[in-house]
């Protein structure tokens, strides 16, 4: 059996850790935010786990990138998780590092083409309507003019925007809530574009298949009709040598003369 390389070897292991590590980072991040007035302790390991996760995450590049034996090329098709290692700590950035971490784990699973789009979209969806939510939450609850002051109220604005229907009840007011709104817009007719090309080739496909079998079936059929004409033309051939005997070399009968008496 061929021996794996050693960063697939290393992704296969390190796959479950690092979802695990991202359910410890979402509730890190909700915790701050549904429960602002939370004990100061818990409010240190929230943020002491988002620190961890980070580094962790930090570290599995840093040891993908040894792994790997084209660097460059690594670098080029990873760069969403390299964006995730250099952005700080930030709140207005924290969600752009749980998209990168869903994204990294939709990547590593072994699984089927068809699966893992739809793993990796119906995850991007909850990850986007839930994160949105609270980042939208954190930034319009203090807001002198905002109306989003309600886990509610910013769930309900996230699916409106992320779907792209934008009833108007509830809207941002501040500039980072603004730009998280563009953000679920943007995102939002992202996965609706991946999901409709996504039911375009899966139809394509099946098509295609049912033109590939149609296609045989039908040389399949030539071919045999073919043998048919041809068995036809030999028994022919056969049933005329039977009727004529010089066909198969047998000599005609002599014929005899017979003269009549000269008067």
């Amino acid at each position: 059996m061929k021996q794996q390389p050693a960063q697939m070897r290393w992704e296969r292991r390190t796959q479950w850790p690092l979802l695990a590590l991202a359910v410890a980072f979402a509730v890190a991040y909700s915790v701050p935010i549904i429960a602002p007035g939370s004990h100061s302790v818990w409010l240190a390991v929230c943020s002491v786990t988002e620190w961890v996760v980070w580094a962790a995450f930090a570290a599995d590049y840093a040891v993908r990138l040894a792994l790997t034996p084209d660097r460059k090329f690594f670098i080029r098709t990873h760069w969403l998780d390299l964006l995730a290692v250099l952005l700080p700590l930030a709140r207005p950035l924290r969600l752009l590092r749980l998209v990168s971490t869903l994204a990294l784990v939709g990547r590593r699973a072994r699984m089927a083409p068809q699966i893992q789009l739809t793993t990796y979209v119906g995850g991007a969806v909850v990850g986007l309507l839930m994160f949105g939510s609270l980042a939208v939450l954190e930034a319009e609850r203090d807001a002198p003019n905002g109306n989003i002051k309600t886990l509610g109220d910013a769930v309900w604005w996230s699916f409106t925007t992320m779907t792209t229907v934008g009833y108007g009840d509830h809207s941002p007011t501040t500039g980072l809530g603004r730009v998280i709104a563009v953000g679920l817009m943007i995102s939002g007719i992202a996965l609706l574009g991946v999901v409709t090309a996504n039911i375009a080739a899966w139809f394509i496909s099946r098509f295609e298949r049912d033109d590939e079998e149609e296609h045989r079936r039908t040389a399949a059929i030539e071919a045999l009709t073919a043998e048919v004409t041809s068995l036809r033309a030999t028994v022919a051939a056969l049933a005329a040598g039977r009727a004529d005997p010089a066909a198969d070399g047998t000599p005609p009968a002599p014929t005899s003369a017979v003269s009549s008496p000269r008067s």
